[in-house]
């Protein structure tokens, strides 16, 4: 019989704690202010007088600029993020201590990278400010919020989706500073992508048709949990097309070493509901496929194209 979600909290629970107490083992302390150039800033218009923000104030390639920009608020969004694993995986024993040093952990983030960009002057911040009021009033909700499995899942993907994004965001600014810090954010989201990738391990062997059902689930309707950025397609784009992030990396740099961790294409404990979700999950690789060669086609044209002008 299928395990409801109440024993599924239970039946992982030690495998929370021996990972979050692996996880605190390698999880480095460190400090947003230490790598932050505060020697840099200077003083905003407004109530102190100071120079008001200018374009040319930074040398961030536009692209680069629009990354940090989506990764900064959807760094910003954790209240909902926290509300939406707290609420489902509960505020005791194991699972809460891991959701809430989790959220503890995220919180660095936005700090170290706000600060960045503000004291480079990397960003208007008046636009930034009222872009993250527009982004946090809109708010996250989890498109499984009462799965446990297909939420573990989603995260395992997120978690190494994040860490890509934050340090190829990095080498795209051109900023050895910018690259150190997005480097730091990104070994972070490594250990989170462990800890809930090993978590989702344990429940294929607790579970494996319900865990393959939620990984094909997760799979095929993956989405960045800033895509209710306003404007997010558009910039979505254009940090494709400068290879950040985009449908090839998120097919084989994201899906493909993390499904093979779990073991999902040679496992032989499935039932029929399981081999049909392995089915699935293997037709969408394969769409995702010859949707990543087709945008890279696409890509290539146009960089000739511009080369010609």
């Amino acid at each position: 019989m299928p395990l409801d979600q109440t024993t599924l909290l239970i039946e992982l629970e030690p495998v929370v704690a021996t990972n979050l107490d692996r996880h605190l083992l390698l999880a480095k302390e460190w400090f947003p202010h230490e790598y932050v150039p505060w020697s840099s800033g200077r003083t905003f218009d407004g109530v102190l007088d100071g120079e008001p923000w200018r374009p040319d104030d930074s040398d961030l390639p536009d692209v680069a600029r629009t990354a940090l920009i989506v990764n900064l608020l959807t760094e910003d969004n954790l209240p909902s993020y926290h509300h939406e694993i707290a609420t489902l995986f509960g505020r005791d024993g194991a699972w809460g201590t891991w959701v809430h040093r989790w959220t503890a952990e995220e919180g660095r983030h936005g700090i170290a990278i706000r600060d960045y960009l503000t004291v480079t002057r990397g960003v208007d911040p008046v636009a930034l400010e009222r872009a993250r009021m527009t982004h946090m009033e809109s708010g996250y909700t989890n498109a499984h919020s009462d799965e446990v499995l297909h939420s573990v899942a989603y995260v395992a993907f997120q978690e190494l989706a994040t860490r890509i994004s934050h340090r190829n965001t990095g080498k795209a600014t051109g900023d050895p500073i910018a690259e150190q810090l997005l480097a730091r954010v990104a070994a972070d989201e490594n250990l989170h992508m462990v800890f809930y990738r090993n978590l989702l391990a344990a429940a294929f062997d607790l579970a494996p048709n319900e865990a393959m059902r939620a990984v094909t689930d997760v799979a095929a309707g993956f989405q960045m949990p800033g895509a209710t950025i306003e404007g997010f397609g558009r910039k979505a784009l254009s940090i494709a097309l400068a290879g950040i992030y985009d449908l090839r990396q998120h097919r084989d740099e994201v899906l493909a070493p993390v499904l093979r961790q779990w073991n999902v294409w040679d496992r032989t404990d499935l039932g029929p509901e399981g081999e049909r979700a392995r089915e699935e999950l293997d037709a969408h690789m394969t769409d995702l496929e010859t949707q990543a060669a087709r945008f890279e086609e696409k890509r290539e044209a146009r960089k000739v194209r511009e080369a010609r002008k």
